[in-house]
């Protein structure tokens, strides 16, 4: 008799193995897309983003949509941080943006006309609720004049979440005007650590704002931690982790901090001589694995754990789970329009970048124009990496005869030199390869970038060099 995929104890599906990671952990990309968003070129313009949404709708596609608002702005200044943010406290700011960004909308809700229903919706940044109230509210109803969204029932639609922000009313304000997912930015309760990196959020003021949340009837609370900050210890770390678990997250995403000051200017403020070591990360990271998984938690992949229950875990045992640029989805056949600065767009078989600078994308809207400023077209080869990363990424399997079967080409002897890599990690244990199945272990789960590194054409092409590695975090 089969066993139900829930009732597989969590701690099944992951592996901490200390000595493997510190073999293997080296510079990656984390893969939200491939080919990953610094191969873009300016080669790419809007027409090349108008030929693929007019190639979706030739093709007579209805598949759901996706859609993506960055909203950049942020009151203060957290020094971890490394995403595209403008810290003010002008608030004229945030209209000036929000009468560009309804431009960029309407231009997008005329091209995807009578095409597509959104079934995602996601408000990232900055942090979304800089926004007030009000002005969260008028967004909304123009984005729902310009684009049909599913029911509250089958839309998927989150937010993310500073505490400090948002009051309990507000929240239920949040809820009422149609998000039904929230995410909070939590980091580490322990007040020396927040210190460190300048962001001071008392444990009551996030407990009280996730109670809001539960009150208010959100389908999905989901909480952000990081290790590796400045004052984290493993006392700490592990004082943090009960708090979390207490509180009875649906999801927990527990990134590593990436120390890159070169990259990331807010970084410079950091104290260097206050920073964990990395054998002490990775007893973190150990703990936090054995932590969440007693706990009930499933380990998705990379940083993600969820309830067994939870849509992601479901999603993952269904082979539906999906990665694209906010990390894990359930949403795979879905167009992904993004809008907003240095917003990031997945349609047809291009990605495409909005400008990066408030002046930029200005100035593009101006004159009439998408604000997109890079981007890429997917060729046949690229498609067919793309596919097998995903299904690594997402599934850590990959069926050699159903790549046959889509494409036309012999797996063994169109990756060849892969599969001589592949060999390696299977020796160390990171994975299994026969003719029909490459099955990452429980082990190689962590390492799941090594593993997706060895398709990747352009970090393997020779004209990578080592120094253009380092733009990219540790895979560990």
């Amino acid at each position: 008799m089969a066993v139900p995929a829930m009732a597989i104890p969590a701690t099944s599906n992951v592996v901490f193995d200390a000595p493997l990671i510190r073999k293997l952990s080296q510079q990656g990309p984390r893969y939200t897309s491939y080919p990953t968003a610094d191969r873009f070129t300016e080669e790419f313009r809007m027409g090349d983003y108008l030929a693929a949404v007019n190639n979706v709708r030739s093709m007579g596609a209805r598949n759901p949509l996706s859609l993506y608002v960055h909203i950049p702005f942020c009151d203060k200044l957290c020094y971890y941080c490394a995403c595209n943010k403008i810290i003010t406290k002008v608030r004229s700011k945030a209209e000036e943006y929000l009468t560009y960004l309804k431009r960029e909308i309407e231009i997008q809700g005329k091209l995807f006309a009578d095409m597509n229903v959104v079934e995602q919706l996601h408000f990232g940044g900055g942090t979304p609720t800089y926004l007030s109230d009000a002005q969260m509210g008028d967004l909304l109803a123009h984005l729902r004049k310009w684009f049909r969204f599913a029911t509250d029932e089958d839309g998927e639609f989150s937010i993310e979440i500073d505490p400090r922000t948002v009051s309990p009313e507000r929240v239920h304000s949040l809820r009422a005007q149609g998000f039904n997912r929230i995410s909070f930015g939590v980091q580490d309760f322990d007040p020396d650590v927040q210190k460190a990196v300048n962001r001071i959020q008392p444990e009551e003021c996030t407990l009280g704002v996730m109670q809001a949340a539960r009150d208010a009837g959100f389908r999905s609370i989901s909480i952000d931690l990081i290790y590796g900050l400045p004052k984290q210890t493993i006392i700490t770390m592990g004082q943090t982790l009960t708090k979390v678990i207490a509180s009875n997250p649906d999801r927990i995403s527990i990134y590593n901090y990436a120390h890159m000051p070169a990259l990331f200017k807010p970084q410079r403020r950091i104290n260097e001589d206050e920073l964990p070591s990395g054998e002490a990360k990775l007893d973190m990271l150990s703990l936090c694995i054995k932590r969440l998984t007693d706990a009930g938690y499933v380990y998705i992949g990379m940083d993600h754990f969820a309830k067994p229950t939870d849509d992601l875990a479901i999603a993952q045992r269904q082979g539906r789970l999906h990665r694209n640029f906010q990390g894990y989805s359930t949403h795979a056949d879905a167009e992904m329009v993004s809008v907003g600065v240095s917003a990031i767009s997945a349609v047809g078989s291009t990605y495409s970048q909005n400008e990066k600078t408030l002046e930029a994308y200005y100035e593009k809207l101006e004159q009439g124009e998408l604000p997109i400023c890079r981007g890429t077209k997917l060729n046949v080869d690229d498609l067919l990496r793309r596919i097998i990363i995903q299904m690594l990424m997402c599934n850590f399997e990959l069926s050699v005869k159903s790549l046959e079967q889509a494409y036309p080409i012999t797996f063994s002897t169109y990756f060849a030199t892969e599969l001589e890599k592949l060999r390696a990690l299977e020796a160390d244990g990171l994975l299994t390869i026969d003719s029909e199945w490459i099955t990452v272990t429980p082990k190689g789960r962590l390492l799941i970038r090594n593993i997706c590194m060895v398709f990747d054409r352009y970090f393997n092409s020779k004209q990578e060099v080592k120094l253009e590695r380092l733009r990219y975090s540790k895979t560990i």
